[in-house]
């Protein structure tokens, strides 16, 4: 596996010089609270323990697939379904499971910790909620001794420090995921590290659905190669023709968004040198992609007392 030489970055589209000046202070703030992963607990202590998992969001496409992985994950059981759809339904039956797992979805997030809490068990919240929730999920996990595992694409830099801020003073763990698919932290780190070495580069992304483009996945790359020193696709760096893409940074990188149904959402990255191509990518299939990220980010995030921010901090 490459190994990330540098953090990920927090940072918008369309960023200019002032923007990053005004948030330097405040994304330090939150790349700094990541401290030494301690030493796992002895074979026995861990095999003892079962995490309780709470999911936020439970009737998402994304939170009905959680809860199939992690009713069937070994040393995890599911605890709580909470969601404002399909109240009183069983969690497992809405997922597809072919039997009731007899835990009713629910909208009181705070009945379903009081729970855990009394049982005196290890527990993580998975919150696939909205960017306006995060703050209070996290803060009334943390009051019950829970530790937090978001995975909201939208969350803004604003939040993500206060969150910082609190679980480092509240000593709980919480990992904030922009992504939980392994293959796209891996295929971000490959792109740092050949950065180094190639003076042009594009993006090419192609989706299904035209939302949200430039894709987050999209401007993580480029934030994450740019400020490295490499100044990119000199040649044409100023152009303003719409062909030549949407212009990321400060630094050169290009994307380009191709939106065609049918369509498997997959992210490229173009690197060339003198007489060579390089290229780097990941395709999407479907939402299962996450799920074995969401299951190491459950089993590690319970060792921290601080804000993680990403994904790569647990490979």
């Amino acid at each position: 596996m490459v190994t990330l030489c540098h953090p990920i970055r927090i940072r918008a589209s369309g960023s200019t010089a002032s923007w990053r000046r005004r948030n330097a202070a405040a994304a330090a703030k939150v790349l700094c609270s990541v401290q030494q992963m301690p030493p796992p607990p002895p074979a026995a202590t861990a095999a003892q323990s079962t995490i309780k998992v709470v999911i936020v969001g439970a009737t998402k496409e994304i939170g009905r697939t959680a809860v199939v992985a992690v009713s069937k994950a070994r040393g995890m059981e599911l605890a709580g379904a909470i969601d404002s759809q399909c109240i009183g339904e069983d969690a497992g039956q809405i997922s597809g499971m072919d039997e009731p797992l007899e835990i009713p979805v629910l909208n009181d997030l705070t009945m379903v910790l009081g729970s855990i809490a009394q049982s005196r068990a290890t527990g993580v919240v998975v919150d696939f909620s909205e960017p306006s929730a995060v703050y209070d999920n996290v803060k009334q996990a943390a009051a019950f001794g829970l530790s937090s595992v978001v995975y909201v694409p939208k969350i803004e830099l604003e939040t993500v420090t206060e969150l910082s801020a609190f679980c480092e003073k509240a000593s709980v763990g919480c990992l904030v995921a922009p992504t939980l698919s392994i293959g796209s932290v891996l295929l971000q780190q490959a792109a740092i590290q050949a950065s180094f070495h190639y003076s042009n580069v594009e993006i090419v992304e192609s989706r299904p659905n035209p939302s949200d483009l430039p894709s987050q996945d999209a401007i993580q790359i480029a934030n994450n190669i740019s400020d490295l020193g490499q100044i990119y696709n000199r040649e044409d760096m100023d152009s303003s023709s719409p062909a030549r893409g949407q212009l990321l940074g400060e630094d050169g990188v290009r994307v380009h968004s191709m939106v065609l149904p049918g369509l498997v959402s997959s992210t490229s990255i173009n690197f060339s040198g003198p007489g060579e191509m390089y290229t780097l990518r990941h395709d999407v299939a479907n939402v299962q992609c996450l799920m074995p990220g969401l299951i190491l980010a459950i089993r590690k995030v319970v060792r921290f007392k601080n804000l993680i921010y990403g994904l790569e901090k647990f490979l």
